[in-house]
């Protein structure tokens, strides 16, 4: 199994009303989740573990999930709120307003001994659980107990709205980092952890310190990975009419992921001998996934049989 660990809730969407005037739509959302949705969807045996909460929006999160056949057994419940998300466009690019103050994913707590790792070929975290304290150090022993067994996956999909001390903020998400196996972010989340600093430059560090694949996602300019021994692979993003880019980085991990696991090297010591041509193949086949989540309302990560395989 694949599982993602971290945040589920409810996104509210921009559309509009028959009038035309600006209005919200309710869509199940998080990182984390969203990442699971898409594992499952394209035939992956997945997992979430996080917190749900027992209200109507957890009951819509529950619903969601189980309908896209992720398996919420290592997930809690709890009576604690649902986050709420709203999004806004500008200029291309989400930006959220959070409301996550005691909601379930905020109290959630790793229960050591529940998850069998021996079982669990990666495990998935980032976002916003890493944000608070203690969603932080939860997931840091939830780690703890995977890495023998399991690959770790990183995304940490800064929201800088949340962070109260970007340098603490900062030395966490190093921390993260050297935790991971894999590690994919985006260019607005490069530049808010690194600044101007060259891609090539910091891949080389991550890569440095035992980190096998580094990716960074660059929206309608595609993809660019950096490996030990597979070097440097840069993919084009494909050309679709986008209706908004929600989700469509979480699309991005959870397709990368599922080929990783098609191509039995996701792995930790067979992602280490992972050769050109096949990240190649795996980083397109994530890239065309995230592009036909762009072409719909929220994260709404692609099915299988919506998928050209093209391999």
């Amino acid at each position: 199994m694949l599982i993602s660990c971290g945040d589920a809730l409810i996104d509210f969407v921009p559309t509009r009303n028959a009038d035309g005037r600006e209005a919200v739509m309710p869509a199940v959302g998080g990182s984390c989740l969203n990442v699971a949705i898409g594992m499952a969807r394209l035939g992956a045996p997945t997992g979430f573990v996080g917190g749900i909460s027992t209200d109507l929006f957890g009951r819509m999160i529950v619903d969601h999930a189980a309908d896209s056949n992720v398996n919420l057994d290592l997930a809690t419940r709890s009576d604690y709120q649902t986050t709420l998300a709203f999004v806004r466009i500008v200029a291309g690019e989400s930006h959220y307003a959070f409301y996550d103050a005691e909601t379930a994913t905020r109290n959630w707590t790793y229960r050591r001994g529940t998850i069998p790792f021996a079982d669990i070929e990666a495990v998935h975290v980032g976002s916003t659980t890493l944000v608070n304290d203690q969603g932080a150090t939860e997931t840091k022993a939830l780690i703890g107990d995977a890495r023998a067994a399991s690959t770790i996956s990183f995304d940490p999909n800064c929201r800088p709205n949340l962070v109260k001390d970007k340098p603490a903020y900062l030395a966490r998400m190093t921390e993260f980092a050297g935790c991971a196996d894999l590690i994919k972010m985006s260019d607005v989340d490069f530049a808010y952890l690194f600044g101007d600093e060259p891609y090539p430059q910091r891949a080389s560090k991550l890569l440095g310190q035992g980190t096998s694949l580094v990716v960074i996602t660059r929206g309608s300019n595609g993809a660019v990975a950096w490996h030990a021994g597979a070097g440097q692979v840069e993919v084009a993003a494909p050309k679709v009419e986008v209706a908004d880019t929600i989700g469509a980085g979480d699309s991005f991990q959870a397709a990368l992921l599922f080929v990783l696991h098609k191509q039995q090297r996701l792995a930790r010591e067979r992602l280490k001998g992972i050769g050109a041509d096949e990240l190649r193949r795996a980083l397109s086949f994530a890239a065309n996934c995230a592009g036909l989540t762009c072409t719909r309302p929220g994260a709404d990560p692609p099915w299988s049989h919506e998928i050209n395989w093209g391999w």
